[in-house]
């Protein structure tokens, strides 16, 4: 069994539980995921990433 430790995304606590201990919402894992130099989806996440910022490709 592997340990990861985990975040909660409306208070910001780590634990390493599924949900809050403290508010009870779902918490998400802490870790990036893996780099590839192969990155089949790092157009979108850029593209995605650009489109939140408000930033124009020229």
């Amino acid at each position: 069994m592997r340990f990861r430790i985990r975040k909660c995304p409306s208070c910001g606590r780590y634990t390493l539980k599924e949900t809050c201990p403290v508010c009870g919402t779902k918490t998400k894992i802490a870790h990036p995921p893996r780099f590839s130099p192969e990155d089949p989806y790092g157009e979108y996440r850029r593209r995605l990433k650009r489109e939140q910022l408000g930033i124009v490709k020229r």
